[in-house]
């Protein structure tokens, strides 16, 4: 059975995992704004997406482009947990899964060191 939580809970564990993050981390991420929705529109099953410019990927003509984004999407997260303990597991999973994508780490790494 889904796992209930308000809303408000649920962006209170997006933000403890975030407080997880070493600071040599964070401090690189000045261009990233970390968002919480329902779900995804066209992916209702998602977990997390990252949409911007990877740091790796981030050359000399990297400029102007709007802030990276990391969504974590609630619905989804809920339903696939039995108790808060594996919402608050998997809350942290998906925030560290997609900031590692800002910083160049592909899914085939993440996966196979327990990130996936």
């Amino acid at each position: 059975m889904p796992v209930r939580m308000s809303d408000d809970e649920f962006d209170g564990l997006v933000s403890d995992a975030l407080d997880t993050i070493p600071s040599e981390l964070t401090d690189n991420m000045s261009n990233v704004v970390i968002l919480v929705e329902p779900h995804h529109p066209e992916e209702p099953g998602i977990l997390g997406l990252y949409h911007g410019v990877a740091l790796t990927m981030r050359d000399h003509e990297y400029g102007g482009f709007l802030p990276d984004t990391i969504t974590v999407y609630r619905e989804p997260l809920l339903a696939m947990c039995n108790s808060r303990d594996e919402v608050v597991h998997e809350v942290a999973v998906t925030v560290i899964h997609e900031i590692a994508h800002h910083f160049g780490i592909d899914d085939d790494w993440l996966h196979a060191n327990g990130w996936g």
